[in-house]
């Protein structure tokens, strides 16, 4: 049976000297990379990681939101992100919080299983975090 893909058409003899217009013209070596193909970053695609809050579920960039991780039973802020454990994003406003709690969002988020004997996830330090006016 004949390749069909066009490229491997020249063990038959079917080979063309030129490419087709608007197609880009293949250097000898394989790995160089041709002027014509390299394209500057992508403007839809974002240039930070973005994460969903699990409050609002919206997303946003990573940087906008507060990182919280599950420690000992409660809910521990953190605002640098290089705590250790599963972590959330939640948007630093007492609305995403209170909608996060009202839903359920954190025993989900953080993968705490309240029924196996360790209880509820306390909030009252987040809460506190969120509350408390930035000097």
């Amino acid at each position: 049976m004949a390749h069909r893909h066009p490229l491997r058409r020249g063990a038959r003899g079917l080979s063309r000297s030129r490419p087709r217009s608007g197609q880009p013209v293949r250097s000898r070596d394989r790995n160089a990379l041709d002027s014509s193909l390299v394209t500057p970053q992508d403007p839809r695609r974002p240039s930070e990681p973005v994460r969903t809050c699990i409050g609002c579920r919206k997303r946003a960039a990573k940087s906008e939101l507060l990182r919280v991780v599950a420690g000992a039973g409660t809910v521990v802020p953190d605002p640098g992100g290089s705590a250790p454990g599963r972590g959330a994003h939640l948007h630093p406003s007492l609305a995403c919080f209170e909608l996060a709690e009202r839903k359920r969002a954190f025993g989900r988020a953080l993968r705490h299983d309240a029924g196996s004997g360790a209880g509820a996830l306390d909030l009252a330090g987040l809460r506190e975090h969120l509350t408390t006016p930035v000097r």
